[in-house]
């Protein structure tokens, strides 16, 4: 990690593990099942190392740029809190692991590519709620084995958490394929219900920084076909609710509370970010209003069929300005769809670890940050 005179912090790394808007995990990984066999609480299974090959081929290094300022947020319409207390455990619930599923198979750059999820079913009667989990990567990886611990958590409260993997910038993705790689994988799931012991109607999808940004596009745009491409069509793609940490919204302010340096960075003219936006090769910066900057804000797409949304995000998250999901939960609210935001006091941008920071992660994997979401889930699906 270098220190730049003025402005933000940048770190180097390259495309093999965490990137920026990432939420993972530096330790080594435990089987879920294996570890919810017991009725003895113990820590939750920790994810794996992000292997090599998870890499898009030929990947150059990424500049990470942390910001070094974040002005203070309006939390005027938000709950603050600072959860310090206990972490989450797990270990109460016998979950049985079901992995590398193919959803869908999609062409990418000319061939079929399979998208695969990982699935938790707790051992408990009846149909259960669908938790379909997104996890972060920048838009550059979407590692469905990151997180393992707070899914864990969830499927251990009673529903069935489906971990998905979908198309990134480096196989063509855009803010177009992304909604629709999530909805594919709703219809999936809601096609094999009866395999899995799924509640069809009871749906939500959770992501985490990237896959925030995802839940939030895939919830926005209930009942939008433009999104529904691919297999499983007879299925709806629906969901009842939305729960976003850490995510962005507005593309062209993704920078906002934070100094010049941090900035400059995240508005680059061709960056990830653009890309996303304008898709490969384009010389467009994000901070350029435009229509496709438009097209790619789930605020553009809330109408009645919005389901209600939780969002969480860290007062001092240096990738993605806290005031992101303060924009998207003013919207919900001023169309009177059911939001809910809490502010995490002093509280980054998920799990750092691969960035050498053990400690950034602990906030949002105590029981007060888990419990909310869980709450949440039990509140808008019958668990």
């Amino acid at each position: 990690m270098t220190l730049r005179p003025r402005g933000a912090v940048v770190l180097a790394v390259t495309v093999v593990g965490c990137l920026m808007l990432a939420a993972c995990s530096s330790e080594t990984e435990s089987d879920a099942g294996g570890s919810a066999t017991t009725p003895t609480a113990v820590a939750c299974p920790a994810s794996p190392q992000p292997a090599a090959a998870a890499a898009p081929k030929g990947a150059a290094p990424v500049s990470l740029t942390f910001a070094k300022t974040i002005k203070p947020g309006d939390t005027s319409t938000s709950a603050v809190i600072a959860p310090t207390g206990a972490q989450i455990e797990c270990g109460k619930t016998k979950v049985t692991a079901h992995d590398d599923i193919v959803y869908s198979a999609p062409t990418v750059n000319g061939k079929k590519t399979e998208l695969k999820l990982d699935l938790q079913i707790p051992d408990t009667a009846g149909k259960k709620p669908l938790v379909v989990y997104l996890p972060g990567g920048g838009f550059v990886l979407s590692q469905k084995t990151a997180n393992l611990d707070q899914r864990t958590y969830v499927a251990e409260q009673g529903y069935v958490v489906a971990s998905i993997e979908y198309r990134t910038i480096g196989q063509g993705a855009t803010y177009k394929t992304g909604p629709a790689d999530v909805k594919s994988a709703v219809r999936y799931l809601r096609a094999h219900a009866d395999e899995y012991g799924i509640d069809t109607g009871e749906v939500a999808v959770w992501g985490q920084s990237a896959g925030g940004y995802l839940a939030a596009m895939t919830g926005a745009t209930n009942g939008d076909k433009q999104f529904d491409v691919g297999d499983n069509l007879d299925q709806s793609s629906d969901v009842q609710g939305v729960v976003n940490e850490f995510g962005a919204s507005d593309l062209s302010k993704i920078a906002a509370d934070f100094d010049q340096a941090a900035q400059n960075a995240n508005y680059a003219p061709g960056n990830s970010l653009a890309t996303w936006v304008y898709g490969p090769g384009t010389k467009k910066s994000v901070k350029n209003p435009s229509a496709e900057i438009t097209a790619a804000n789930p605020i553009s797409y809330l109408s009645g069929k919005t389901p209600p949304f939780l969002s969480l995000h860290g007062s001092a998250d240096r990738l993605i300005s806290p005031s992101q999901t303060l924009l998207l939960h003013n919207a919900l609210r001023s169309k009177g769809i059911d939001s809910t935001r809490y502010v995490l006091t002093g509280a980054d941008h998920g799990d750092l670890s691969f960035t050498g920071d053990t400690a950034a992660g602990k906030p949002w994997g105590t029981q007060e940050t888990m419990n909310h979401i869980v709450d949440f889930l039990a509140q808008h699906l019958a668990a």
